[in-house]
């Protein structure tokens, strides 16, 4: 992922990664991924261009921090509660509650799209998107062998898969649709974790 020496791992070093960070988020909201440059950047941060390679490995490094925050803030939420739901009555309320927030209010709706249109145009920001969402299939698949240990280990990777595309797909269909209710899907899709 991205590169970090000694001084990334200070708290002065952790404290001015975070810092690019956050600026970086800021610029993708406002203006897409073009509108991170390392020139801008520097500009906000009021330092050197430079600087990039030596907490990101360069600006691509900091672009997939950058993603991966926006990835934090917009899904994980709602991946978290998903998981620590204590039944899945409880995750379906849960996603009920959640889900509507992922693209809400102008920033995120903007992330949003950005990290889906750059999974689809960066092969390397599609990889990292891939990685997350095999890491997701499998802590869900995990989550439902807790749950639902009499269904077959194919019944709880396939409703896994079928969990992170209902994320996937909502999220688009809310950045597509800002107002669209969420509740029908979930609730149809509460029926796919049902005993049967």
């Amino acid at each position: 992922m991205t590169h970090e020496d000694h001084r990334a791992s200070t708290p002065r070093g952790r404290a001015r990664r975070e810092q690019l960070v956050r600026i970086g988020l800021d610029l993708l909201a406002e203006g897409g991924w073009a509108a991170i440059t390392a020139r801008a950047v520097a500009d906000r941060a009021g330092t050197r261009p430079g600087l990039l390679h030596h907490y990101f490995n360069g600006l691509p490094g900091l672009h997939v921090a950058v993603a991966q925050r926006a990835t934090e803030m917009i899904v994980d939420p709602v991946v978290d509660a998903l998981l620590a739901a204590p039944d899945p009555p409880a995750a379906v309320a849960a996603l009920h509650d959640l889900v509507p927030h992922m693209a809400a209010g102008e920033r995120n709706l903007r992330l949003a799209a950005e990290l889906l249109v750059r999974a689809l145009r960066d092969p390397r920001m599609a990889a990292e998107r891939r990685d997350w969402s095999r890491g997701l299939r499998d802590r869900i698949t995990e989550r439902l062998a807790q749950l639902r240990p009499d269904w077959p280990a194919e019944r709880r990777a396939g409703t896994a898969t079928l969990c992170t595309a209902l994320l996937d797909g909502l999220l688009l269909q809310l950045v597509l649709d800002p107002g669209l209710p969420t509740g029908p899907a979930l609730d149809a899709a509460a029926a796919l974790v049902a005993k049967p």
